[in-house]
């Protein structure tokens, strides 16, 4: 019967787990800085053309900001001129293109 007790315990153990063995499973982290950021529509666009480029794992784009942080699959990089013609396509300038360190906060 005590076996029982530590179920929900245990379960809550190996989800934290899963969850950190995938965090830590992601690739590199991109800060890209986009003139033209506007709206949820524009937001759309550009996610649209980004996440078509090979090893993208995850997007977020923060239209205040004018940013998307792009992460990428365990193992992929993203190319400064990929993201460049990416962002061309779908309408907007490219200001900055960084590297987000690892460990650093994906927003800032």
């Amino acid at each position: 019967m005590k076996f029982i007790s530590y179920i929900p315990t245990l379960g809550m153990a190996v989800s934290l787990l899963m969850a950190t063995a995938a965090a830590l499973a992601a690739g590199p982290s991109y800060r890209l800085a986009v003139d033209g950021l506007a709206c949820p529509f524009c937001a759309y666009g550009i996610e649209k053309k980004l996440s078509a480029l090979a090893g993208v794992e995850r997007l977020e784009t923060d239209i205040e900001d004018g940013s998307v942080i792009i992460t990428m699959q365990d193992g992929a990089t993203l190319d400064e001129a990929a993201a460049q013609q990416a962002v061309k396509a779908a309408g907007f300038s490219l200001r900055t293109f960084e590297q987000v360190p690892p460990g650093a906060p994906e927003g800032q």
